[in-house]
């Protein structure tokens, strides 16, 4: 009912009981490109001068700047924050205060942050309690899956980051991300009758969770507090299930008493198309032939899964292109290098 308080973890920090948290490191929710180049090519000394000469420089945003930016506008019905955001950084303090400033000028109201100084940044997300961890470091996407954390390793920023300002939209694929991978895997193995067969003898039956159903959760709890006609959040299932394969999905939702605004059953046609419709402020799928045309058009990140022969793909860490211009023909949605200080 609206109204109604929100509970997640019990053992929460006072300070965090009742809110969302999501985790974001300082190149997901920045463009911070030209600094990666310089410590690319000048090391580590160089990238120090780079960022302490220029923390008074305002920095670009980045690929999760609009998802962090509409969460934290969220307030329940009596003006209460619902999300907090902390921003996990391999920058240390000192480099990191270009990061801050920039938090600072776009007025986001972040005040937490873990600065690790090239240290695994993922470990600090347990004490936080994060339902969400996106970063553009590989490895630290990888380890905080594993760990049981909702992760997304984020592309490149889209040509625009403009989106809707009054109500935050996210979608998700199915598969491997809001369920478990069983059934693709058995698409992969056995094709796709047989994939049909089983989904249609196992209508009735859950799918097991996937990576994301606590994140999906903790949206729909957050959802419950307001009028359907005035929720400040609208989800999306985009798969490329079909029928008959979409009654199991439809079902599953059910016995979990979570629901999805949006729902596509695409049956193997193009997700960018109702993507570029739906305009979400996140798009989270586990297949880079999904990511790379949807990060052409809007702020796409990739999870990692065991139902897929390209895990988070080394093509997202060590194929990064230099970025041009739009006119000058700039190819949006490739991912980023990773490397020990940015993340």
């Amino acid at each position: 009912m609206p109204g109604d308080s929100v509970t997640y973890n019990s053992h929460m920090d006072p300070k965090l009981a009742g809110k969302l948290v999501v985790a974001i490191s300082s190149r997901a929710l920045f463009d911070l490109d030209e600094a990666h180049q310089i410590f690319s090519t000048g090391g580590l000394d160089h990238y120090r001068r780079h960022q302490i000469d220029r923390e008074n420089d305002v920095l670009p945003k980045g690929t999760g700047f609009p998802l962090v930016e509409g969460l934290l506008k969220l307030r329940d019905p009596q003006g209460k924050d619902l999300v907090e955001v902390v921003l996990v950084s391999r920058n240390d303090a000192d480099t990191g205060l270009r990061v801050m400033n920039s938090v600072e000028h776009y007025a986001l109201p972040i005040s937490r942050a873990v600065f690790t100084d090239g240290s695994n940044p993922y470990e600090y997300l347990k004490p936080f309690d994060c339902h969400l961890f996106l970063s553009a470091n590989k490895d630290d996407v990888t380890q905080a899956f594993q760990q049981g954390f909702a992760a997304g390793l984020v592309y490149q920023p889209p040509y625009s980051l403009e989106q809707d300002a009054n109500v935050v939209r996210i979608a998700f694929d199915g598969d491997a991300v809001l369920f478990s991978h069983e059934a693709e895997e058995t698409y992969r193995n056995e094709g796709l009758e047989q994939f049909h067969q089983q989904e249609r003898q196992s209508a009735e039956i859950p799918l097991n969770p996937g990576p994301f159903k606590g994140f999906l959760e903790a949206l729909c709890r957050i959802q419950k507090l307001f009028d359907a006609d005035r929720c400040p959040i609208r989800t999306a299932l985009v798969t490329a299930r079909s029928a008959p394969a979409h009654k199991r999905a439809i079902k599953t939702l059910r016995d979990w008493d979570v629901r999805v605004n949006e729902s596509f059953f695409l049956g193997g046609v193009g997700k960018d198309g109702v993507l570029g419709v739906f305009r979400p402020h996140i798009f989270f799928d586990d297949h880079e032939m999904h990511c790379i045309p949807a990060a052409s058009k809007l702020p796409t990140a990739q999870v990692p899964s065991p139902a897929t022969r390209e895990p988070v793909s080394e093509q997202l860490s060590s194929k990064k292109k230099k970025r041009v211009k739009p006119s000058a023909g700039r190819k949006p949605g490739r991912p980023r290098r990773r490397s020990r200080i940015e993340d």
